[in-house]
């Protein structure tokens, strides 16, 4: 995890703590308490989700170029021997 996405984990985190504490201490019926509390932590979970299928993105994005560069650099290292063995041949 780099850390523009430990930075952004912190906020929402720091977010959601601040809606749930701002909540409780709010003046409402226990029952609308429990409610936004809910709410607030459905909206983090929510949140956190699509953080997780972003960075699962970029890291499949990130396999995809390493085994594509693999796969060139073993394509000319064949090249090479071929050219090799026919030189010697």
């Amino acid at each position: 995890m780099n850390d523009t996405s430990k930075v952004a984990l912190a906020l929402l985190a720091g977010l959601a703590a601040g809606a749930a504490l701002g909540v409780l201490f709010a003046p409402d019926k226990g029952s609308d308490t429990r409610d936004k509390i809910n709410d607030s932590l459905s909206d983090l979970s929510d949140a956190i989700r699509e953080r997780a299928e972003e960075q699962f993105d970029q890291l499949n994005d990130f396999k995809e170029k390493i085994v594509s560069t693999l796969k060139g650099k073993l394509n000319q290292a064949e090249e090479i021997v071929d050219d090799d063995i026919i030189e010697h041949a």
